[in-house]
């Protein structure tokens, strides 16, 4: 069902997949929007390692959330940084794709919400504040993996 990799000497184990998805804080997630036109946004995530899905959070409406309730087959894209090698202008990108399908949860336990919040802060009493301030207009949603992929990119 889903694609191989074509140029699997560049691709990543696993563990170096899952490694990119605890470590990045956002990526693209990539949806069939309006019209049958592809829709991506770049978004945080939180990777849940046990459980093997990511979660993110959301605004109650827009596109993104439309988007999902119409169609929740979704792609998500997460990369780093990139490194040169010595005496090259290529830049090296480690990425990883995802597929699966989305689930908009109506009841979300709060430590999925701190651990996504945990990834740019350690400050307890600022999140606690902000899940107080905004949990009533925020939505959470899952993205249950059906597939993972992961390369090495020279863009030379």
């Amino acid at each position: 069902m889903f694609r191989e990799l074509t140029r699997k000497k560049q691709q990543l184990t696993n563990n170096e997949c899952r490694e990119l998805l605890k470590k990045e804080v956002r990526g693209v997630l990539a949806l069939l929007g309006d019209d049958a036109y592809p829709y991506t946004v770049p978004i945080n995530h939180y990777y849940d390692e046990k459980e093997h899905r990511i979660y993110f959070h959301s605004g109650k409406f827009g596109h993104k959330i439309d988007a999902i309730k119409k169609h929740p087959k979704a792609s998500f894209c997460v990369y780093d940084s990139g490194y040169h090698k010595d005496g090259h202008w290529s830049l090296n990108i480690k990425s990883v794709i995802l597929f699966g399908k989305i689930t908009i949860l109506p009841n979300v336990p709060e430590e999925k919400i701190i651990a996504l919040c945990h990834k740019f802060t350690e400050n307890d009493t600022y999140i606690q504040n902000e899940i107080k301030a905004f949990s009533a207009n925020t939505l959470v949603f899952v993205l249950d993996i059906e597939h993972m992929t992961g390369k090495l990119v020279n863009e030379a």
